[in-house]
């Protein structure tokens, strides 16, 4: 009877830096990366966060911007839902580095944040609300 402990195993390191087991053949990586495939996803389930900010102008006068909706959206049909329910005016933004931002006038950030939750547009926790 041959006992676990005495018996071993032949492993040979193959060309593609992969270590296998001869008898068994099951590839063991080297190494692994958990977060290696989540860069490049653009699910709603993904953590990429929305940005919701708040700039003062001035005055009393303010301005708030939505930023990192995943780029398959319609920003043009989302600012006019916003700006029909919230009554403000607003426009869409290209930025070379963020792409497209939404300007809405005025503080509009906890309802902005309900709506983007309510239209299923992001998750109530890959919102990020900044400012004062």
């Amino acid at each position: 009877m041959i006992s676990l402990f005495e018996r071993t195993e032949q492993v040979e390191i193959r060309p593609s830096n992969q270590v296998y087991m001869v008898e068994l053949d099951i590839q063991v990586p080297l190494a692994f990366d958990p977060f290696a495939d989540s860069q490049d996803s653009d699910a709603p389930g993904t953590k990429e966060y929305v940005h919701i900010r708040i700039q003062q102008r001035n005055g009393k006068k303010s301005l708030t911007t939505v930023q990192g909706l995943r780029k398959d959206y319609s920003y043009e049909r989302i600012l006019k839902d916003l700006k029909k329910d919230f009554c403000c005016n607003g426009n869409v933004v290209q930025d070379k580095e963020l792409g497209k931002i939404i300007q809405l006038q005025g503080d509009q950030r906890k309802k902005v944040s309900q709506f983007l939750v309510q239209t299923g547009i992001a998750k109530k926790d890959q919102i990020k609300i900044h400012g004062f």
